[in-house]
């Protein structure tokens, strides 16, 4: 029986902090905090978490204070996970701990910044902002005297690492997501120091975070495209699933200003999504009779799912974003200059790695090409937006604008 409202319930199969598996480098229990919530607060205080703030989701930070950054993107995906948690019984310090470091390895400029670094470190291993988040959390956060890194616990390594899915199959092999480049270096050698059963799913609070990422973005990029103008309101009519929430809406409230409108939208394409994403990991609950944790992690599946039908308006929903959003002109032409600044930086501080400040460049004499390519790669990858445009004009003559 489930406690009364305001009481935490736990349910058999969520990850339990009593039984956690703990953290590479031991540490002596707290007092005070579980240690999901020993995670949680490490994560937010840590230098990666602030920077997201200076971020780019979607747009550039010329283009407006009211778009959404990383940062505020991170916490509403944090919002979501956590009420998702709740409803289901898991651990929701887990579940938020899990979304609030889901975004920490990306780079300056949104994905445009990812996508060159990755072209850059082909032969070195790629870039892929997963497996970056690792290192940060794992090797760059210099905050502690006793490790390198935050200490996470195992639990929540794993969801980091694994929240859409195993990263290889029972034979070893890449999974789909990584048959073309492989897994991510950066996660088979720490896997070697700690596996992190790269063949199994990861707990059920990590997949519903990721779920949580998806119905976030989905939601809210529709907000920040309406209010840049990218599309109106009557083109989103081309989805299903939209233009009968905007006919509820008409119908409820005929005539309503616009900007209500949109905010109206936004909230029920979130409610129901995660009312429809709730109801249905219930239902593969039920059907799977998960009795432990591990149960999850060894399932046929992903046992977190939207319904069919919400599976099918929520990629409607993302395929409108990819072609009227994603690949607008003048998104496309900010990438542009973006791609050319990331690659600026990273050609010149691979060719001369005394460039970088002292902290970053210190250890790299007679180097391998490897190793300074990672490093410069590690550096970029930490920049903010504004940050890379400074040290984009310290080091050259024609810096774009970004606007």
């Amino acid at each position: 029986m489930k406690p009364a409202p305001g009481q935490r319930w736990r349910a058999p199969y969520a990850t339990d902090p009593a039984t956690s598996r703990g953290r590479l480098i031991p540490e002596p229990p707290s007092a005070t905090r579980t240690p999901f919530q020993r995670d949680r607060d490490r994560i937010i205080h840590s230098t990666a978490f602030r920077r997201l703030a200076h971020k780019t989701q979607v747009f550039v930070h010329h283009e407006g204070d009211h778009y959404r950054t990383r940062l505020t993107h991170t916490i509403e995906v944090a919002q979501i996970a956590r009420a998702l948690a709740r409803t289901l019984g898991l651990d929701e310090d887990l579940a938020e701990t899990i979304a609030l470091a889901h975004d920490l390895g990306h780079t300056p400029f949104g994905h445009t910044g990812e996508d060159v670094l990755h072209a850059r470190m082909s032969a070195f291993g790629g870039f892929d902002h997963n497996a970056q988040a690792l290192r940060i959390v794992t090797r760059l956060e210099a905050r502690y005297a006793d490790f390198d890194g935050l200490n996470l616990t195992w639990e929540a390594l794993e969801g980091l690492v694994k929240h859409n899915g195993p990263l290889l199959t029972a034979s070893g092999s890449p999974t789909p997501r990584y048959a073309k480049d492989g897994v991510p270096l950066a996660v088979l050698e720490y896997d070697e120091k700690q596996a992190l059963g790269l063949t199994q799913f990861a707990g059920l609070e990590a997949q519903v975070a990721a779920l949580a990422d998806d119905v976030a973005y989905n939601a809210h990029d529709i907000d920040d495209g309406l209010r840049a103008g990218l599309f109106d309101v009557g083109d989103l009519r081309v989805v299903p699933f939209l233009a009968r929430l905007l006919d509820e809406i008409e119908a409820w409230r005929p005539g309503l200003e616009r900007t209500r409108v949109i905010h109206e939208l936004v909230r029920r394409v979130i409610t129901l999504m995660v009312e429809d994403l709730g109801s249905q990991t219930a239902r593969n609950v039920e059907a799977s009779v998960p009795r432990t944790a591990d149960d999850i992690r060894t399932a046929e599946g992903p046992v977190a799912a939207f319904s069919t039908d919400m599976a099918e308006a929520e990629k409607a929903v993302k395929n409108f974003l990819y072609a009227t959003m994603y690949r607008h002109p003048e998104v496309m032409r900010i990438r542009r200059d973006a791609d050319r600044v990331v690659a600026d930086l990273f050609d010149r501080f691979t060719q001369d790695p005394t460039l970088m400040p002292g902290e970053w460049r210190q250890g790299l004499e007679g180097a391998s090409e490897a190793r300074i390519a990672r490093r410069a790669c590690d550096y970029i990858a930490g920049m903010t937006d504004r940050y890379a445009l400074i040290e984009h004009r310290r080091l050259f003559d024609d810096t774009p604008e970004l606007r």
